[in-house]
């Protein structure tokens, strides 16, 4: 699978209770913050607006 990266950067700004639960998750599964923050975002639900046209 060719995956195009760098389309979009974004920082976000996390709690130090959200940055530790990060931390703690990603060193148990031995997985990279970014891969589990995108993965995060692909589950998310989304509406897809229906066009009635």
């Amino acid at each position: 699978m060719n995956k195009k990266w760098a389309v979009k950067r974004i920082t976000i700004n996390l709690t130090s209770t959200e940055a530790e639960k990060l931390e703690v998750y990603c060193s148990h599964t031995g997985r990279p913050a970014t891969d589990v923050i995108r993965e995060l975002i692909r589950s998310l639900k989304t509406e897809e607006k229906e066009t009635n046209a």
